[in-house]
């Protein structure tokens, strides 16, 4: 009998052990018109009003650190690409994609990648489309876009419903792993 009570409790105390652990689930969308081979170094979109908390340089240090094991450099003048974030902690909105596998269509441009002309622009009209998916409602969201910082334009953003609480002493270690997860999906080795 104590034997029994002794597993019943070791299995609740891990059942919630596992339940308290937030997992992140990130996706994201990419623009077609990103040329992700040629971009080489990164810097941060200026704010106007920067905050100086460390919720955000937490944010700002996983990012740099995630691009720079990929081989880009933090360039703050004239980088090729800006990176910005925003963190929602209301009730969001948020509109997806389906699209192709950012790894298999960036490579599929690739030098590397031999296809035809025809093959090509087959690729492009099966591939190459916004298809809405759903609005995503969340009580929270980390959102972070890359900027093609030559044309001005939006080439990738990568997102994860998360629901911070500022307060906690735990804070930073919840937005680095949400960080993380979302940089996870950026996936473009760079070769200096």
């Amino acid at each position: 009998m104590k034997k029994s009570i002794l597993i019943l409790f070791s299995f609740s105390l891990f059942f919630s052990a596992c339940v308290s652990q937030k997992d992140y689930i990130a996706d994201y969308d990419f623009n077609y018109a990103g040329n992700f081979k040629k971009y080489k170094t990164f810097g941060f979109v200026n704010n106007p009003f920067p905050d100086t908390t460390t919720h955000y340089l937490t944010i700002e240090r996983t990012i740099t650190n995630r691009l720079g094991s990929q081989g880009f450099k933090l360039q703050p003048e004239k980088p090729d690409i800006l990176i910005n974030y925003k963190v929602f902690t209301e009730d969001v909105k948020y509109r997806g994609y389906e699209q192709p596998n950012f790894d298999f269509w960036v490579q599929r441009r690739s030098a590397d990648f031999e296809v035809t002309e025809e093959e090509e622009k087959e690729n492009r009209e099966k591939d190459e489309n916004y298809n809405q998916v759903k609005f995503m409602e969340n009580n929270g969201m980390l959102v972070i876009f890359v900027i093609d910082n030559k044309r001005g334009n939006t080439i990738w953003q990568g997102y994860t419903a998360a629901s911070f609480d500022f307060f906690s002493p735990e804070v930073s270690t919840e937005l680095t792993k949400a960080t993380y997860r979302v940089m996870d999906q950026f996936k473009i080795l760079t070769r200096n």
